[in-house]
C-alpha cells in the first residue's frame, strides 16, 4: 500500500511543476492549494530535498522548486524516496539476503513478474504526465 507520504509527495511535486515559476514556491501556498498540513509537508519535502529531487531556499521569499524538468521525474523515484521499497515481497527487496528456498520456490516467478509490472508502471509515468 502506498502511504499518504508517497501520495502527498507526488502531489507536492506536481504542484511545484504547475507553478512554473522562477521563484521558489512557499510550503504555505502548497499546503493551502493541496489541503495538506504544512507540518506534514515539511517532513515530506525534507526527504525530497535530501534525495535531491527539489531544492529549498531559506529566508524571505524562500520556498521550494524542482531541480529538473517535470518530465525528468518518474513517479517511481518519488515513491522510492518516501516509501523505501516498492517490492511486493521481502525476498525481492534490494539487498535482501538470499533465500534458502529460492531454487525450489514455486511462487517466486509470479512475485518477480508482479514486481516488474509495478516498477514498469511507476517508472513509465512522470510528473509531467500527471499535470
Amino acid at each position: 500500500m502506498i502511504s499518504t507520504k508517497g501520495r502527498y509527495a507526488i502531489r507536492l511535486m506536481i504542484d511545484l511543476a504547475q507553478q512554473n515559476s522562477s521563484k521558489p514556491v512557499s510550503l504555505d501556498s502548497i499546503a493551502q492549494r493541496q489541503n495538506i498540513s504544512k507540518k506534514y509537508l515539511e517532513s515530506i519535502v525534507k526527504m525530497l530535498v535530501t534525495a535531491e529531487l527539489v531544492k529549498g531556499v531559506s529566508g524571505k521569499g524562500g520556498g521550494y522548486s524542482l531541480i529538473r524538468k517535470p518530465e525528468e521525474y518518474t513517479i517511481y523515484e518519488i515513491l522510492v524516496v518516501t516509501e523505501g521499497t516498492l517490492s511486493v515481497v521481502a525476498c525481492l527487496e534490494d539487498g535482501a539476503p538470499k533465500c534458502d528456498s529460492e531454487s525450489k520456490c514455486k511462487t517466486l516467478p509470479m512475485w518477480k513478474d508482479f514486481n516488474k509490472m509495478i516498477f514498469d508502471f511507476f517508472k513509465g509515468r512522470t510528473v509531467k504526465d500527471l499535470m
